[in-house]
């Protein structure tokens, strides 16, 4: 393990070397079991998508808190906010693209407007859905869900994360938006990884400049850090996992302390995280910033790793843009 990875944080020891890779999706299947061993209000919502959106495990363990409600996000939705006022925790799960994208005005005024203690479950999401191609691949939903007052937005990193947002969501009473991905992803994190909502992770640490990453790209940030680390640049690595509310002095102290910033998500360059961290950036300590995201364009079909690497979502489109804001420095 390189000696400038943070061990209060008990990273993964083979994370340079052939870490593990499995689904985030497994965490979340994982998760939501033992939320509901813990809590006999949890209940769980799907909408024609048990398997993959891994709520089997759930429907299997406990049918009769299990409600399939077919090809209807807007009513899954509408469903979720009632159970929710009589006193349940819902968990209402479908592919991103449908939940929050689909039922987004039902999220916004049943849920949100109303402050209803619903758990949004964004399956599927990224560019890295692969052969599905770019209707199936949310890169918006963070954007859409960052907007509306109320939702506490998370993007956890890998399967351990996940698992254990899922279970933590649980035990705050509010609105809840979280993403994750298809595809096997590297095991970065441990079941010792401590995972607070709200607070930014800093993995790595670096004094030159400051990559602030959620999902999937925390892995490639760590990988850019160790690469770039060959060529003398120390780069701090931040896991800012909740992206609403934003650990705000996290990111200012990264700013003062390293003078630039790259922001690195699976989403869309408007209004993700890379818009968040610049909000926090430009009304605290003004820095040079560059976003490592897609670009303004939909996504298309192809093998997940051939799409991350050609959309630049991966350690050479991070370190690309290091050593682009460091001239700006």
């Amino acid at each position: 393990m390189s000696n400038n990875l943070n061990k209060k944080f008990h990273l993964a020891e083979n994370i340079f070397d052939s870490p593990d890779q499995v689904p985030a999706r497994n965490g979340y299947g994982e998760g939501v079991v033992e939320a509901g061993e813990a809590d006999k209000n949890v209940v769980v919502l799907c909408c024609d998508l048990t398997e993959s959106t891994r709520n089997a495990k759930f429907k299997e363990t406990f049918p009769n808190r299990f409600v399939e409600v077919g090809i209807a996000e807007q009513n899954m939705a509408g469903l979720a906010a009632g159970m929710a006022f009589s006193g349940k925790i819902p968990y209402m799960s479908s592919y991103a693209t449908f939940n929050p994208g689909r039922n987004w005005d039902q999220i916004r005024v049943s849920i949100c407007y109303s402050m209803a203690n619903v758990k949004i479950m964004g399956a599927h999401a990224g560019i890295s859905v692969g052969p599905d191609g770019a209707t199936h691949q949310a890169m918006e939903d963070i954007a859409i869900t960052r907007c509306l007052p109320n939702l506490t937005v998370i993007v956890p990193c890998d399967y351990w994360e996940t698992k254990k947002a899922a279970i933590e969501i649980a035990r705050i009473e509010r609105p809840v938006y979280m993403r994750f991905g298809r595809g096997k992803i590297p095991v970065i994190t441990t079941d010792n990884t401590p995972f607070q909502i709200g607070r930014a992770d800093t993995y790595r640490e670096g004094n030159d400049v400051t990559v602030i990453a959620c999902g999937s790209l925390v892995y490639e940030a760590l990988i850019a850090a160790e690469k770039l680390s060959g060529d003398g640049i120390s780069v701090r690595v931040i896991n800012c996992h909740t992206v609403k509310p934003i650990d705000e002095k996290a990111i200012i102290k990264a700013a003062k302390e390293t003078g630039a910033i790259v922001s690195a998500e699976e989403h869309q360059v408007h209004g993700g995280l890379g818009s968040a961290v610049a909000e926090v950036v430009a009304a605290n300590s003004p820095v040079p910033m560059e976003y490592v995201a897609l670009m303004d364009r939909f996504g298309e079909s192809g093998e997940p790793n051939e799409l991350m690497k050609k959309f630049g979502l991966d350690s050479k489109g991070i370190i690309k843009a290091v050593k682009k804001v460091l001239k700006r420095k």
